[in-house]
């Protein structure tokens, strides 16, 4: 499971390496959650880092609710809930590092995993449009006519958003992950980030990232708590 990540490189620096732009202001996060508006880039933007909700909501959903974190890439492109993302709608997860929880004699400790430079890199993701149905209206009376509440119409049309989401693409684990955890999040090789948005079917992509560059070290347990959000979470501790 991939259920919290870092990317606090320079803006600019994110915008070179993924040749695109964000559509709004960045702020460095040390840990971004689920339920949260992260960036990304979908295929059909690849010039535009924009910000879809963690959490994927297949269109087909009666609600906007249970969104999904993750979805294992062995099945994604047959599992109802990703198949029409998989054939449709990738992105790339923007990050710089990932958390997993080992299980210690004294509790679960969190590792952050990333390169040994905290350079950038994209995790697999697919990206999902929900849209809510539209509320069904008697029509009696004058209203049937237009004589209805026009403001009132349009107050619902307002509440009528369009909600975009994504979910992070899980595999096997390298060596390195698998001390901490039987899955990890499919690491992109950067020569193959485009492959992964514009293929038919890039299956082949969702393999174990080699270990060779990866670190892995251990962090504050203050990362459990999705509240806390500051550059201390990503400093190595003493377990």
């Amino acid at each position: 499971m991939c259920g919290r990540y870092t990317l606090f490189v320079e803006q600019t620096d994110l915008e070179e390496r993924f040749d695109a732009r964000f559509a709004d202001s960045f702020a460095p996060r040390y840990n971004m959650a689920p339920g949260q508006r992260l960036p990304v880039i979908t295929n059909d933007e690849p010039e535009t880092i924009q910000r879809l909700e963690w959490g994927l909501v297949p269109s087909w959903a009666d609600d906007d609710t249970g969104g999904i974190v993750n979805a294992r890439a062995e099945t994604v492109h047959e599992k109802p809930s990703f198949r029409a993302a998989y054939e449709r709608r990738r992105c790339l997860v923007l990050a710089d590092g990932f958390y997993e929880w080992a299980e210690t004699s004294a509790g679960k400790q969190p590792y952050r995993v990333a390169f040994e430079d905290d350079r950038p890199f994209a995790l697999a993701g697919l990206w999902e449009r929900w849209e809510p149905e539209e509320p069904e209206t008697a029509q009696t009376g004058l209203e049937a006519f237009g004589g209805g509440d026009s403001d009132a119409s349009e107050a619902d049309s307002d509440e009528l958003d369009v909600l975009e989401t994504f979910t992070i693409l899980t595999t096997e684990p390298n060596d390195l992950v698998a001390d901490l955890h039987h899955r990890m999040a499919v690491i992109l090789d950067p020569e193959r980030e485009q492959e992964w948005l514009t293929a038919d079917d890039p299956r082949e992509l969702l393999e174990p990232y080699p270990e060779d560059e990866l670190r892995a070290y251990p962090v504050s347990t203050a990362v459990n708590s999705p509240a806390n959000d500051e550059p201390s979470l990503v400093e190595p501790v003493q377990t």
